[in-house]
């Protein structure tokens, strides 16, 4: 099948994917975002569909936001008919979780390595002996650079001896991380970015011992393409010694994109991407052919009509709270009092979205008839910076605003306009500036309110979309009709 780079203009960040029989399976980093782990899935490696997630819930401190905490790049394997996921919480440790179908139901999760500062792990199973090989994170245990490797029972329930120390990246692979296991002949690979995110490259190591000495090899670099990174992923296995590779760029407000690429053997080294020089590591191909040539309708859902009992895939929360929403022919927001200390970014009472494409048009609608006296409820282009269009009742009578803001600091009310009108459409023009920057401008029932504003990422993810509401006193409810997104041509 051909194809066209990106595969998933979509935030998946730290991808990992496996083969089980002919059927793909990808899952993602989703930080403080609930549920966590998205699941997709593919019979092609170039269209995909969402699952579901592995965790419906997480620790009780995300209760609350917790910007950038929680699940970061997990992996996922499939041993002796079940299904395995790996995750690490940097401040909690190394949690694993199993099922017997990749649709769930998850076991609950299971702390595997207690303890700051442990991330990205993988396991691997050698005859009838499991390990598990993890990197650090310098801000909370003061080094990174290293990859550690430590047996665990085989149901990886629970860890056996100490780790060891088996790779150090600190002069020619600083930041190594995110490793992933593979067994090819004679040789355990670990395959792992290295490099920080933004400029950084993809290494293997190989030893005929899983404790090492590892040799390592730079086998895919940005070289003068536009693929920024590039960064971690996964080596599939399609059978008969063919492989590819996919793995994430970061693109600041799009978040971190997925790539496929093509994988060659040479000298018992997996070379991605374009080869120029056998010598020198590939470079990202911008189009390719995929050895799996059947097609399917799968497309990763981008708009919601609010006909289920519950949110569709689309959408997660920044927090564990769900208690303020419910559907009946359309999602109905409900207003939960809270003292508010003018920190949108902080409200658990959020649905978010993520960015759908590199050029796009949004249009929603919702009803603001139900709202009560000291209710708010707001649009949202959300990153570490984000404004909002909010709509608040006084007296009696709907206003609406610009609110401006930023992580860590107070919001800001820009402008304050009275409302006539309580059936409101929101449209929204999203382009592409300068190959990583998002430009977009929103209409109030075809009044412009905000005009070419650049989107900001978030923490460790990109800009997400969406709706909050609050309550100062009174509870209310405002009904969300539909949320539709249009892909566009950047001239459109």
């Amino acid at each position: 099948m051909k194809y066209k780079n990106p595969i998933i203009h979509l935030d998946f960040s730290d991808p990992d994917v496996i083969r089980v029989n002919d059927e793909f399976y990808l899952i993602a980093s989703s930080f403080n975002q609930v549920p966590g782990i998205p699941i997709l899935h593919s019979k092609n490696l170039v269209e995909w569909e969402y699952l579901g997630y592995a965790l419906n819930k997480l620790p009780s401190k995300f209760d609350e936001v917790k910007h950038g905490e929680g699940v970061w790049a997990p992996s996922i394997r499939y041993h002796n008919n079940l299904f395995y996921i790996v995750f690490p919480m940097p401040d909690e440790g190394i949690f694993e979780i199993h099922s017997k179908n990749i649709l769930g139901p998850w076991s609950a999760p299971n702390l595997l390595i207690e303890g700051k500062g442990y991330e990205d792990p993988c396991p691997i199973w050698i005859n009838d002996k499991a390990y598990l090989v993890f990197s650090f994170v310098k801000s909370r245990i003061g080094f990174n650079s290293l990859l550690a490797l430590i047996e665990v029972s085989p149901d990886l329930s629970k860890t056996i001896g100490e780790y060891q120390i088996i790779y150090d990246g600190h002069n020619n692979n600083p930041t190594i991380e995110g490793p992933k296991f593979y067994k090819r002949n004679d040789y355990f690979y670990i395959l792992a970015p290295a490099g920080s995110v933004k400029s950084g490259w993809q290494v293997a190591l190989r030893s005929k011992n899983i404790f090492g000495p590892y040799e390592s090899k730079i086998i895919l670099y940005q070289g003068d393409t536009l693929i920024n990174g590039p960064h971690q992923g996964a080596l599939i296995d399609l059978n008969n010694d063919e492989y590819v590779f996919i793995h994430f760029q970061d693109k600041r407000s799009y978040g971190r994109i997925l790539h496929l690429e093509p994988v060659r053997w040479i000298n018992d080294w997996p070379i991605i991407g374009n080869i120029n020089d056998e010598l020198l590591p590939g470079t990202p191909v911008s189009n390719g052919e995929c050895q799996v040539n059947l097609k399917t309708n799968y497309k990763i859902q981008i708009s919601d009509d609010f006909k289920d009992d519950k949110l569709s895939f689309m959408w997660q929360k920044p927090t564990n709270i769900d208690d303020f929403y419910y559907f009946n022919k359309g999602l109905f927001f409900k207003f939960k009092n809270i003292s508010f200390n003018n920190e949108i970014n902080l409200l658990p009472y959020m649905i978010l979205t993520k960015i759908p494409g590199l050029n796009f048009d949004i249009e929603t609608e919702f009803n603001l008839e139900n709202m009560h006296n000291y209710n708010h409820f707001g649009f949202i282009v959300f990153g570490i910076t984000y404004k909002c269009i909010e709509f608040f009742k006084e007296n009696n009578e709907i206003y609406y605003r610009l609110i401006k803001g930023e992580l860590g600091k107070k919001d800001k009310t820009i402008k304050e306009t009275k409302l006539d009108n309580k059936i409101i459409k929101i449209n929204g023009k999203f382009r592409n500036k300068n190959i990583y920057d998002l430009v977009y401008s929103l209409k109030i029932n075809d009044e412009m309110f905000i005009r070419n504003s650049y989107a900001k990422e978030g923490k460790w993810i990109g800009t997400k979309l969406g709706f909050y509401g609050y309550s100062l006193k009174e509870e209310g409810e405002v009904k969300i009709n539909y949320y539709h997104t249009k892909i566009r041509q950047k001239n459109e």
